[in-house]
């Protein structure tokens, strides 16, 4: 037991450090470190859609849902990059929090059915799946630092709850729909973050408009 709390101990101070250590580093490198953390999570999803789509039965597109019954479709956002630029840096980050935190209980209900999934890649599919759960985990702790650096706009998460069920189906064709669907969802969403980031990089550095 006290072997135990040992480690506890020590794995606390080895948090606060790390949080203390990235709370003293400039807007612009958190910046750039969540950016490259975003590109790498969107890349991933990616990928994931492309395993997906090698052995994907056609008559499942036709049972897909619409992109607009992603549940954070309500949440109000920029359509492109020249309506981006004309949101303010703290509303950006909200934005981008917001589209994440979205995004917790959805990818256990990911992750928990890839384990299952009829689909050849499964094994494939079920370790990259991990893998978007780390990687947002990780963005969410790098987005939470430099929130607080930017002040409470930038600290408002608009909760958008997700309602769908915890079985994606019981048949083949009902799994690979409703878990390519919610894939895309979450690609599209993290698309939007990756893009939102890249914006606000692009100001911190200083560079024009349309350069961004």
């Amino acid at each position: 037991m006290a072997h135990r709390k040992t480690e506890g101990s020590k794995l606390l101070v080895t948090v606060l450090c790390t949080v203390a250590a990235c709370s003293a580093v400039p807007i612009s490198d958190l910046l750039d470190r969540v950016s490259q953390r975003s590109d790498t999570l969107h890349s991933l999803s990616t990928t994931l859609t492309q395993d997906l789509d090698s052995h994907f039965p056609p008559i499942g597109r036709i049972f897909m849902p619409r992109p607009s019954v992603c549940h954070t479709s309500s949440l109000q956002i920029p359509t492109d990059k020249e309506q981006a630029l004309q949101v303010s840096e703290s509303d950006l980050l909200s934005l981008a929090r917001s589209l994440l935190q979205a995004w917790l209980d959805p990818l256990v209900i990911l992750s928990t059915s890839a384990k299952t999934l009829p689909h050849p890649a499964q094994s494939s599919i079920s370790n990259k799946i991990q893998e978007l759960q780390e990687h947002s985990r990780y963005l969410g702790d790098g987005l939470d630092i430099l929130s607080g650096k930017m002040g409470p706009t930038a600290q408002a998460i608009s909760f958008l709850p997700y309602r769908g069920d915890n079985d994606i189906g019981e048949d083949k064709i009902s799994k690979l729909s409703n878990f390519h669907f919610l894939l895309s969802c979450f690609r599209r969403d993290s698309h939007k973050i990756d893009s939102f980031l890249k914006v606000l990089r692009c100001r911190a550095a200083k560079m024009k408009p349309e350069m961004c």
